[in-house]
C-alpha cells in the first residue's frame, strides 16, 4: 500500500497516494507485535457528555486567533458548543512528535490528548497499528458531505474512517528579500554561493529529496537506485561544501526573519502567516510539493465526542473559509471557495487557498516505497542530515 509523507503529495485530481514510513517508525517498532493495539479494546469511556473539554495538538502558525473586532474559529467553537479547547502547537515534526506519544500509544496507555493533526504518511502509520479511534460518521456528517474531491479516498483510510484533512499546503521556497536577491529555483537553493552557509532545508525526507530528485530530472513518482544516488550526492555535496546551516521541521521561520537563514525550503502558509512582508515564498521552477494533515483521535482520548464536535464544525464551509481566510492554507472544505465571497473576496482567488487545476498539473508525487527502500532511503537521508 502506498502511504504519504508531510506534507500529503497530490497531483491534479487524482487525489491522494500514500507513501511510506519514516525510519523512525521502523526503528521504533511500528510493525512489531507488541506494539500493535486492537482500538476497538483500547479505548477510554467517553466523558464528554459531563466533561466539556478538548485537548487538540496542531503544528504551529495553523489557526487564527482572537484580535481587535476578531472572533477566532475556535472562541467561537468554545462559545457555541460549551466545549473548552486546550489547543497546543507542539507537532514541529512528524517524527519528534512521534516520539513524544510512542510509548504511550504503543502500550495502550493514554497520550493526555483527544486529538493531533499528523501528516499521511504518520497518520497511516498510526491507523495501521491500531493507535487511532474510529471516527462516528453520524457525529462527523460535515465532514463526509464537504470533503474536496482529491481528499476523499487516500489508500491508507479510503472511507475518511479514522481521519479528517485539517489543511493542505504546498512545498516550496522562501527567502527574506531585504537580503538577497531573487531565489527562483532549488537548485539556486543548493548552490548559490551567496547563500553559503546561510539555507536551511526540511527535515521530511519526502519533500526534500523529492526537490534533489526534481534538480537532476528525476521523477519523485519513478525513479531508480542510481538516480536515488545521484540526488543524495548533490544533496550530500551541498552540505560538505557548507551550503546549509540546519535541517528544520517548523521552525525555520524565525531564522528567515532574523537573517540568519537567508533561504529555505518552506511550507506555503508558514511565510503567508509570518506577517513579515520580506518574506517570500515561490514555488520552485523544478515544480511544486502539496501535502495535507490530518486530525486523528488517539486510543484512550476522553473527550472523543467532543473531537468530533469539532471536526464537524471545522467542516462548515463559512468556518472552513474564516480559517483559510487567516492562515492562507489550501482548504480542504467544499464551499468554502463560495463562503470567501463574504469572509474575504480578495481570497476567492488566491492559489494559496484554492489552487487552479494549472497549479496543481505542476506538483509531485513520491514513489511508494516498500519496507527495504523505507530502511535504505530514510538511513541515507538520516546519514546526510545528521538526524
Amino acid at each position: 500500500m502506498a502511504e504519504l509523507e508531510r506534507r500529503t503529495l497530490l497531483k491534479g485530481s487524482i487525489g491522494v497516494a500514500a507513501l511510506g514510513a519514516s525510519a523512525v517508525a521502523l526503528k521504533y517498532g511500528f510493525n512489531t507485535p507488541d506494539q500493535k493495539q486492537d482500538p476497538s479494546k483500547c479505548f477510554a469511556k467517553d466523558q464528554s457528555a459531563t466533561d466539556k473539554r478538548l485537548v487538540y495538538s496542531n503544528w504551529p502558525e495553523y489557526i487564527d486567533e482572537d484580535d481587535k473586532g476578531y472572533t477566532s474559529t475556535l472562541t467561537q467553537f468554545e462559545k457555541d458548543t460549551g466545549i473548552k479547547v486546550r489547543y497546543t502547537a507542539d507537532v514541529n515534526d512528524n517524527n519528534e512528535f512521534f516520539a513524544k506519544v510512542k510509548n504511550q500509544l504503543g502500550t495502550c496507555s493514554s497520550s493526555k490528548r483527544d486529538l493531533f493533526a499528523l501528516t499521511d504518511w504518520m497518520a497511516a502509520r498510526m491507523i495501521q497499528v491500531g493507535w487511532i479511534q474510529k471516527l462516528d460518521p453520524s457525529k462527523v456528517p460535515n465532514l463526509h458531505a464537504n470533503i474536496i474531491d482529491s481528499l476523499a479516498k487516500p489508500e491508507w483510510d479510503p472511507k475518511r474512517d479514522y481521519s479528517a484533512p485539517w489543511q493542505s499546503g504546498l512545498t516550496g521556497i522562501a527567502y527574506n528579500k531585504k537580503k538577497v536577491g531573487e531565489i527562483k529555483s532549488f537548485s539556486d537553493l543548493i548552490t548559490r554561493k551567496d547563500l553559503k552557509g546561510r539555507v536551511s532545508l526540511l527535515t521530511e525526507m519526502r519533500d526534500t529529496m523529492g526537490f534533489m530528485l526534481l534538480i537532476d530530472g528525476a521523477d519523485p513518482e519513478n525513479f531508480t537506485d542510481s538516480e536515488w544516488q545521484k540526488a543524495l550526492d548533490r544533496l550530500k555535496k551541498a552540505k560538505g561544501d557548507g551550503q546549509f546551516r540546519s535541517f528544520t521541521g517548523n521552525d525555520y521561520v524565525q531564522d528567515l526573519a532574523a537573517g540568519n537563514v537567508l533561504a529555505c525550503e518552506a511550507w506555503s502558509g508558514d511565510i503567508a502567516n509570518a506577517g513579515d512582508d520580506n518574506l517570500v515564498w515561490v514555488p520552485p521552477e523544478e515544480g511544486i510539493i502539496i501535502w495535507a494533515d490530518n486530525m486523528l483521535i488517539p486510543n484512550l482520548a476522553t473527550h472523543k465526542a467532543n473531537a468530533e464536535e469539532w471536526i464537524n464544525y471545522y467542516y462548515e464551509p463559512e468556518v472552513a473559509a474564516k480559517l483559510a481566510d487567516y492562515n492562507s492554507y489550501i482548504c480542504p472544505v467544499k464551499g468554502a471557495q463560495e463562503a470567501m465571497e463574504k469572509v474575504n473576496p480578495d481570497n476567492v482567488h488566491n492559489e494559496l487557498i484554492f489552487p487552479t487545476e494549472k497549479t496543481l498539473s505542476q506538483t509531485h508525487r513520491f514513489m511508494a516505497l516498500d519496507e527495504a527502500q523505507m530502511r535504505t532511503y530514510e538511513g541515507d537521508f538520516a546519514d546526510v542530515t545528521g538526524a
